[in-house]
């Protein structure tokens, strides 16, 4: 009777506990270091509404994680004027529907530089060159490359795959016109944030696929790689920030014109065939919703043959990568995206 009464009492604390963990809300996977903390707090400062609760027109609007760290700047008494570099240059180029606006960064010293393709993030529906701008100047200077920074077309204006259109169109052309803005066409890698790593994920898959030139590298920072709602840090960190999993939700239907396009190999490139791809640096913020798909593809890549230099930066939330003038664990990422994109050009 002993032993079935403690059965009974074991069972009952198990189904409280269940029924505890349901009635809880989602917590995240990780605390934000000092740093990363103070970056949150100021965007919240900054007084913005939840992103999947507006229009794209109207989220387009809001005060982003750039305008953030401006805001931190400042009130710790420092300059919030861009990490400088020898010369940065917009430009309009032919795209596959109509003119792409293009920022080219081209780092002190003299040509011709490889170069970095790089595509930002925004989930294909808000950001710009503005919001993306201190990345392209931190790898420009880091990596001692040129660095051609595009923009696209977005959702729900344009719906997929307008975007990815959009920057493999970019992407030919900055192979056609290195040499024209002091880069060497023969080294040319990507780069990508969030959806823009996604797109600069497809482009290496693209490129061999049409027996394009392949990058000669590519870092994919915290990429969407799967349309799938309901990866493990999509629960962990339902509620985190700057970025949710109600807002990837939002990104999707605001892109993509059904469900199915999300299951596409040309969308949720961790089903793609992965073989003869480029060698890869993948980043990954552990507060984040986009973490396990960013380590699925890290490991899917490697089971493909391809080498592969991952890391997953603890304290970090998703955008930290253009953090540097505030968070250290940004200035560590930039210095491990150049390094890997150094190798790449040496190759």
């Amino acid at each position: 009777m002993r032993f079935q009464t403690r059965i009974l009492v074991s069972v009952s604390a198990l189904a409280l506990a269940a029924v505890a963990a349901l009635a809880s809300p989602p917590a995240m996977s990780g605390k934000p270091d000092p740093q990363m903390q103070a970056v949150l707090d100021q965007l919240q400062a900054l007084g913005g509404k939840p992103i999947e609760t507006l229009s794209a027109e109207e989220a387009r609007k809001q005060p982003t994680p750039a305008d953030a760290v401006k805001a931190l700047l400042k009130k710790q008494g420092k300059s919030a004027a861009p990490e400088p570099v020898g010369n940065v240059a917009n430009r309009s180029i032919p795209g596959a529907a109509g003119p792409i606006p293009i920022r080219i960064y081209t780092p002190k010293g003299t040509g011709p530089f490889p170069v970095v393709f790089y595509i930002h993030g925004g989930g294909w529906v808000i950001a710009d060159l503005d919001v993306y701008d201190s990345s392209p100047r931190a790898l420009a200077n880091a990596a001692g490359a040129v660095v051609v920074s595009t923009h696209y077309r977005q959702g729900p204006e344009h719906k997929f795959p307008a975007a990815h259109d959009d920057t493999w169109a970019a992407y030919k052309w900055t192979l056609a016109n290195a040499g024209s803005f002091q880069g060497d066409p023969k080294r040319v890698a990507v780069v990508g944030e969030s959806a823009g790593g996604n797109m600069a994920g497809a482009i290496a898959i693209r490129a061999r696929d049409e027996g394009a030139q392949a990058p000669v590298y590519q870092v994919l920072i915290y990429p969407v790689t799967t349309a799938d709602p309901a990866t493990p840090s999509k629960k962990e960190n339902a509620q985190a920030k700057p970025l949710n999993t109600a807002m990837m939700k939002w990104f999707s239907e605001k892109y993509l014109a059904s469900p199915a396009d999300g299951e596409k190999p040309t969308f949720s490139i961790l089903k793609a065939d992965l073989k003869n791809l480029p060698p890869a640096t993948i980043i990954t913020a552990q507060i984040d919703p986009l973490r396990s798909e960013g380590k699925d593809y890290a490991d899917r890549l490697k089971a493909a043959g391809v080498a592969v230099d991952y890391k997953n930066y603890d304290g970090a939330t998703h955008e930290f990568f253009g953090m540097g003038a505030v968070v250290d664990q940004a200035k560590l990422a930039v210095a491990q995206a150049a390094a890997g994109l150094k190798k790449g050009f040496a190759r």
